[in-house]
């Protein structure tokens, strides 16, 4: 571990070599998507009736102590504007539909609601209310559907949604908020969270089994960036000729991988029998990478770093056809979630599904093996690709969970349907060499060629 924060600050220090604070902004490939391209997720229901909305779980704002290079307020606790605005920017350019918020104990529990939904109402945000009290923020964006922002605490565990405090004074909520208890999570799931646990790595398979939670991380961007210290060394190497990186927004594409811990206690956890949702956690800061990329912008900007990659949950609209904090954790407490690697390209008509005797079972639903349930997965493509460039090469892998991590049961390049006759949680992958990016790659054009997951399902369990 110690290596691997050697190698990152020594990557973020060295990088002032080619930081340029006028340099010019990369524009989008003419005529389809490039790196940093986002685009909106249909607005439309899908054919079975759920909305897809893409978002955030497991981010920090200024109300963590260790947020914005580790000032995130002053002593006299008035916030960093300027880190606050970098924070609604990245999540109004990255057009995502919510963010839940993770913020600290040490702060977030000394913070009271509505400033706890980052809500400004000069700004033009817009509390959502339920019983005279705030519960979630419409963040206002300069352009496009404001995002929801709801409340929530990285501290002894990941509570997400929490519509109120726990307590009326700063230490009851931290004896709470801070405990790993069977107890705490009975009572923060009584103030509506839903409750996850952050960085898998750090726990057992047994304690993720154990623990009444609601589910936990199947990817951690910082954990990640951590066991990347190696393909770091390549980087700094090239930092003093920035012509030779890759495209700004893809710049951590040498160092971020598939994390085995991760999968291999996903697997145990679920093979034992437990239903648990996964979710990939972007875990942003704004504290890591101070110095600037060719393109005038930080390296983990909140942009930048909100962009990598989000999750994608299939919402029951309300009754105007919407949604709010409530339809947003029925979804995640449900395991109706896939997450999507959109660095590489924005996945459009994934769908993974059951096809049972009795009619469609979705992600995160228990099915009968005896009914001979068909597992479906249909392979996506990438979202307004440049008609001139490579084509990406993909695998559509079916896994089943065992103790230790997962076996592949089928793989095809095409769409997939497998009849589960054997009991067992089974999940979806979609993985692509992404030959579409080698233009925007310089000297790290291998990477085209270089096998990465883009597409992670929640699991379908088979009894």
């Amino acid at each position: 571990m110690r290596a691997g924060i050697v190698g990152l600050v020594v990557f973020g220090a060295a990088l002032t070599a080619c930081s340029s604070d006028d340099a010019a902004k990369p524009s989008a490939v003419a005529g389809g998507w490039a790196p940093g391209t986002v685009y909106l997720t249909a607005r439309e229901t899908t054919d079975r009736g759920w909305l897809d909305r893409r978002g955030l779980i497991h981010a920090h704002s200024v109300h963590s102590h260790d947020a914005c290079d580790g000032q995130p307020k002053d002593d006299a606790g008035v916030v960093n504007s300027p880190c606050l605005d970098d924070f609604r920017r990245g999540l109004c350019a990255t057009r995502h539909d919510f963010v839940m918020l993770t913020d600290h104990n040490d702060s977030f529990g000394s913070t009271e609601y509505p400033d706890a939904l980052l809500y400004d109402a000069s700004r033009g945000d817009v509390l959502l209310e339920r019983g005279g009290a705030p519960v979630a923020n419409r963040l206002a964006c300069p352009e496009g559907d404001p995002p929801l922002v709801l409340a929530g605490t990285e501290s002894g565990l990941m509570p997400v949604g929490i519509e109120r405090h726990v307590a009326s004074t700063p230490a009851e909520r931290g004896a709470v908020y801070g405990a790993e208890t069977a107890e705490a999570i009975e009572k923060l799931k009584a103030l509506g969270a839903v409750v996850l646990v952050q960085h898998t790595e750090k726990w057992t398979a047994q304690q993720l089994s154990d623990l009444p939670i609601d589910g936990f991380e199947m990817y951690n961007l910082h954990a990640n960036l951590f066991i990347g210290a190696g393909p770091a060394l390549g980087l700094i190497a090239d930092l003093k000729e920035p012509e030779l990186l890759p495209h700004p927004d893809l710049v951590m594409l040498p160092i971020v991988s598939e994390d085995k811990r991760y999968l291999e206690r996903w697997g145990t956890v679920l093979a034992s029998g437990k239903k648990r949702v996964t979710t990939m956690g972007t875990d942003c800061h704004q504290n890591v990478f101070k110095d600037l990329l060719p393109d005038g912008e930080r390296i983990d900007s909140y942009r930048r770093m909100m962009g990598w990659f989000s999750n994608h949950l299939l919402v029951k609209p309300n009754a105007e056809g919407s949604f709010g904090d409530l339809e947003l954790k029925e979804a995640l407490g449900a395991g109706r979630l896939y997450g999507a690697f959109e660095v590489l390209g924005f996945p459009l008509g994934f769908d993974f599904h059951a096809e049972t005797p009795s009619g469609i079972a979705e992600m995160g639903s228990e099915v009968a093996a005896a009914d001979g349930p068909k597992l479906v997965a249909k392979l996506p493509r990438v979202q307004s690709l440049d008609a001139s460039a490579k084509r990406p090469d993909f695998v559509v892998r079916l896994l089943r969970a065992k103790s230790g991590g997962w076996d592949v049961v089928k793989e095809t390049a095409e769409d997939l349907s497998f009849v589960a006759s054997e009991p067992g949680a089974y999940r979806v992958e979609i993985r692509m060499k992404p030959r579409h990016l080698e233009k925007h790659l310089s000297s790290y054009v291998d990477l085209a060629e270089k096998d990465f997951a883009w597409v992670y399902s929640n699991a379908l369990y088979v009894k």
